[in-house]
């Protein structure tokens, strides 16, 4: 399970398959790789078309539904986006820099370091204009972290840890499942809340005036060199802090071009 988001870019490939098409085809093709590496690292020789595996997912009315899944299938599918790869070269919402690099995924369950390292990066009060802005969100559209609380509670699926990770900023108290909230249950972000996303967690510099901030959406031409991104990659990260950087570099590369992020949590 992971949480899939795509920045909403207009591309031939979205045309042709869609944007549920091109993400499930390729989690369809992860899926495979996993499987057939399953198999081999079990003696197993078999060709995909001979592979198969149960998919579980839940239905609307919440019952399991099963499924045998071949792997071939989930290949041939996946091997519908080759033609279309070319398409991805110098499109400016590719941050990975690979074929149908729009497409992101954040892994459950969560790390407590994931968890952490964004409640690290939020504004505390000697910052006072984001951190009033923090402070006015959370109150307004009333996040308390209630709709992520069953979440948490569903047997380490979704978190590593059962207990909520709190930082007190000033007056103001922030706890992780607030922050979940406030991110992943809004529906699909729109530029203005991206950009309030991105100064929260220190993902471009905020030392900026009241004007600038009431300015920076929609995003100018310049916005890359006016507003860096300021969050470094490396290496041996924890998997969800590597996760939430580049989620937040699909955030920012969205934002500048003034297009959504599509997410499905």
């Amino acid at each position: 399970m992971a949480i899939d988001y795509i920045i909403d870019y207009p591309c031939p490939p979205k045309e042709k398959l869609g944007t549920e098409g091109i993400v499930e085809r390729l989690k369809g093709q992860e899926r495979a790789e996993v499987i057939i590496q399953l198999f081999r690292d079990n003696g197993d020789d078999r060709p995909p078309s001979q592979m198969g595996f149960e998919f579980t997912r839940a239905t609307p009315d919440g019952e399991d539904e099963n499924t045998v899944i071949i792997v071939q299938d989930l290949l041939d599918e996946a091997a519908e986006l080759e033609p279309l790869a070319h398409h991805c070269q110098g499109c400016p919402a590719n941050r990975t820099g690979k074929p149908f690099g729009c497409v992101g995924f954040i892994q459950y369950p969560i790390t407590e370091a994931g968890e952490q390292w964004l409640l690290d990066r939020l504004p505390v009060p000697d910052e006072p204009l984001i951190w009033l802005l923090l402070r006015q969100g959370l109150r307004e559209f009333k996040y308390d972290g209630e709709t992520v609380a069953p979440l948490r509670a569903n047997a380490n699926n979704y978190f590593e840890s059962a207990t909520v990770q709190s930082r007190l900023l000033g007056e103001l108290s922030i706890n992780a499942n607030q922050i979940f909230e406030m991110i992943f249950a809004v529906g699909h972000i729109i530029p203005n809340h991206a950009a309030l996303l991105l100064l929260f967690f220190n993902a471009i510099p905020r030392d900026l005036e009241a004007q600038d901030i009431m300015n920076i959406t929609p995003a100018s031409e310049d916005a890359r060199t006016k507003h860096p991104f300021t969050i470094e990659f490396n290496s041996s990260d924890d998997r969800s802090v590597a996760d939430f950087k580049q989620f937040l570099y699909a955030l920012y590369l969205a934002w500048t071009l003034n297009v959504r992020l599509l997410i499905d949590a």
